[in-house]
């Protein structure tokens, strides 16, 4: 073995991503003067409900600051089980199938994690938020990416996912809503799926992060209702990130009947966090159990952003944006004839110059490798925010103003 090769680390393979290097860049920006548009991430812009934040406040009054379960404290994990039975439908969860992370990305870390062995292939959507595919990776397994079009609603299609199936696939991962092209897998298409994994003994893992920011009449269904009792191989990911607005709290969790994952874990989360923040837990608890109407206020909201942004960017030349049935980004399909224009190289190139007025992006290479004439926004800061940019971001695209010429 070279020195090289004994010197390699799985994280030297792993790179921070083009969204935070566009953050970056806006941020220079900004402190040179521009006014920013902030379409580049997907944090929620609304201020936790009343209750969340009293809940946080009391609990810290009650001094709740100390060392809490390596699971998550018993009230939360039993709020939650009571809610994946009630809201999603699952069948028999109790409040040992719960276990609490320090938001989704971690939990999906953790599960990866505790699945996987080196070699392993995880199949998931091309493309896919970046994350995921970094966490297969340094979970030691292989990424097997299914392309998705435009022309079938970037929906997961079972055929193809069947084609890609070999001796080495442990797991199907999924996500819906989905980032970063806001589709929505119907009920027949997730069964499909699931009887598919079945069919081949595979896990499932469904992240279901957006579920509760949906347009109708589109609705979600969470894949391991459609199982029965038997859920053993599903692991099903939530967070409170975006339903909540709680993205800094970071509080996430994974719902899984497996007694493998149950076992190792609280492993994983023990070696990781041991216990996530005590008084996120308990704005959580509060979130969960509380009044439910600024949930749906957000979603309402989103919508209104959602049509702004679309209506920016509909009949400009070689722009093509697909509709989001959910979560809030706003994935848009871009021709040679837009680099022509606008003077730029790729996609890449045209979310660095779209920066460099103030306008974030993230280019579509930075979600899968079959996707780099493409480009996503977010409309998940302020709707002033998002009425305001929309007309310098369809300018841009254009041409108009200074952008043709800038980024010569």
């Amino acid at each position: 073995m070279t020195a090289a090769a004994r010197a390699a680390h799985p994280l030297d393979q792993l790179s921070l991503g083009k969204i935070v290097q566009i953050r970056e860049q806006l941020l220079r920006a900004q402190a040179a003067g521009t006014r920013v548009f902030r379409f580049e991430s997907g944090d929620p812009s609304f201020s936790i409900a009343p209750h969340v934040r009293e809940a946080i406040n009391a609990a810290a009054a009650a001094g709740k600051t100390h060392y809490i379960s390596n699971d998550g404290i018993p009230e939360l994990r039993r709020a939650l089980a009571d809610k994946v039975v009630a809201k999603n439908g699952l069948t028999g969860v109790t409040p040992t199938d719960i276990f609490v992370t320090n938001g989704a990305m971690h939990a999906l870390y953790v599960t990866f994690g505790a699945l996987l062995s080196p070699g392993d292939e995880v199949i998931l959507p091309d493309p896919m938020w970046t994350e995921v595919a970094e966490n297969v990776r340094l979970a030691g397994g292989t990424v097997v990416g299914i392309p998705l079009s435009a022309d079938e609603h970037f929906e997961y299609r079972p055929d193809r996912i069947a084609a890609a199936i070999t001796g080495r696939t442990k797991a199907i991962f999924l996500n819906s809503p989905h980032n970063p092209t806001g589709a929505v897998l119907p009920r027949e298409r997730l069964q499909q799926i699931l009887d598919l994994a079945r069919a081949h003994d595979l896990w499932i893992v469904a992240d279901e992060a957006y579920e509760d920011v949906i347009y109708a009449p589109h609705t979600h269904t969470s894949l391991a209702a459609l199982a029965g009792g038997d859920t053993e191989k599903i692991v099903t990911v939530y967070s409170f990130s975006k339903s909540h607005a709680m993205s800094g709290l970071r509080v996430g969790y994974i719902v899984t009947r497996s007694p493998l994952l149950q076992a190792r874990i609280p492993k994983l989360l023990r070696c990781t966090i041991n216990g996530v923040n005590s008084l996120a837990q308990w704005g959580a608890l509060a979130a969960v159990t509380g009044p439910q109407d600024t949930v749906a206020a957000m979603r309402d909201e989103y919508r209104v952003r959602r049509d702004l942004m679309l209506g920016a960017l509909r009949g400009i030349p070689g722009v093509r944006p697909f509709e989001p049935r959910g979560a809030f980004y706003l994935w848009v399909e871009l021709d040679r004839t837009v680099y022509d224009r606008l003077g730029v190289a790729d996609a890449d190139a045209l979310s660095a110059r779209l920066a460099e007025r103030g306008i974030g992006s993230a280019p579509g290479d930075a979600f899968g490798t079959s996707c780099a004439n493409a480009i996503r926004f977010a409309f998940s800061c302020s709707t002033e925010m998002v009425r305001e940019g929309a007309g310098p971001l369809r300018a841009a695209l254009l041409g108009e103003g200074t952008m043709a010429s800038s980024v010569r």
